[in-house]
């Protein structure tokens, strides 16, 4: 049986997206059909909207949700109907080279819903990163559902689906942030401003919060940064200096993805320290660094690919967190929204003063 839904379509680059009728299918042998509760407005269903992606319209956009499993396709035993799960874009196979030495988190091989969601004349959507959640239902795989506590709200719980996994796995599993360590995060938008979330969490003593825009430094404050930076106004790497004694920060996590705040991060950091790259560069641009330098200055300089997480350890454990009021979720959701507002969302993304808009449903 197919279910017709409610959906938001990008159907050409850069048009405003449109509220439209999907038809989404039963699931199939390991695939599950989710009915979504909440799903976060993030940057990368701009990019796709936009063209940045690639060009496979007409995209199916969200990919930040959670909600309730509502079938289960043959053969799939960790998720039933009424688990109330997160989506993934990384459901590991298990099996390639990276799943076999024990390191699921970088699985080479992740696979998606092997049925389309379409249109009701039968044109395939493109769901983005293989969710498409923007939609009352979604067909994904089932590994891309990870059962947590149901005692989370959906829009809090949906938004580790992507942006504040990202960074609190920059800190946590990609920067190995330790008790006492100190730590900058450079750019703090929602990925920066969960770096800051996670480095908290992890026991840093000093977090130096950097950006050009104050209400952004503010919210950092708020989530646990002890120093603010705003690099407007100061040389952001002589400012963490002086913060740090003069010899830079332990583990410095770039947010922006830009040449400029890399480089930034890269001679911000104490010798033998570690950078993280979690912000997303766009295709031409380059990086130019003194090979001495590279050399001369050791330590680690690492990329963080969705926060390096194992949804099925992480998710969990985060949720609990929050749960036990360890970890402020919910000061994520700047709003929640309607369906038919995501457009108006992404207009906002521009403003500087949103964390995340959230639909919910």
């Amino acid at each position: 049986m197919a279910h017709q839904v409610r959906a938001v379509v990008a159907r050409g680059k850069g048009a405003p997206v449109s509220l439209e009728t999907i038809v989404v299918p039963d699931p199939g042998p390991g695939e599950a059909l989710v009915r979504v509760e909440a799903c976060g407005v993030c940057h990368t269903d701009l990019h796709y909207r936009e063209g940045g992606i690639n060009d496979e319209f007409p995209f199916l956009l969200g990919h930040e949700a959670a909600g309730v499993v509502e079938s289960v396709g043959e053969g799939v035993t960790d998720v039933a109907p009424g688990d109330f799960v997160i989506l993934n874009w990384r459901a590991v196979c298990g099996q390639c080279r990276a799943c076999l030495r024990g390191q699921p988190w970088y699985c080479f091989a992740t696979h998606n819903a092997k049925q389309k969601m379409t249109l009701p004349d039968g044109t395939e959507l493109s769901p983005a990163l293989g969710i498409g959640a923007f939609a009352e239902k979604t067909l994904v795989a089932a590994g891309q559902c990870t059962k947590v506590d149901r005692a989370a709200s959906a829009a809090a719980a949906g938004l580790l689906g992507c942006g504040v996994m990202a960074g609190i796995g920059a800190a946590i599993n990609t920067g190995n942030v330790g008790r006492g360590d100190s730590v900058a995060v450079i750019g703090c938008g929602g990925v920066g401003a969960a770096a800051i979330a996670g480095s908290v969490l992890a026991g840093a003593a000093k977090v130096i919060a950097v950006d050009i825009d104050d209400r952004k430094l503010a919210t950092a404050a708020k989530l646990g940064a002890t120093h603010t930076v705003n690099s407007r106004h100061s040389d952001a790497v002589e400012a963490i200096r002086e913060l740090t004694g003069g010899f830079g920060a332990d583990v410095v996590i770039e947010a922006v993805g830009r040449p400029e705040t890399y480089k930034q991060a890269f001679y911000a950091r104490d010798l033998a320290g570690t950078v993280v790259l979690v912000g997303v560069p766009t295709p031409e641009m380059k990086l130019e660094l003194p090979l001495l330098d590279v050399f001369g200055r050791g330590g680690a300089l690492k990329s963080s690919w969705y926060g390096d997480c194992l949804p099925s350890r992480d998710f969990p454990m985060l949720i609990d967190l929050h749960l036990q009021g360890r970890l402020d979720l919910d000061a994520f959701v700047t709003e929640t929204i309607a369906l038919d507002e995501v457009e108006k969302a992404f207009e906002r993304m521009h403003g500087g003063d949103v964390l995340r808009s959230v639909v919910v449903l």
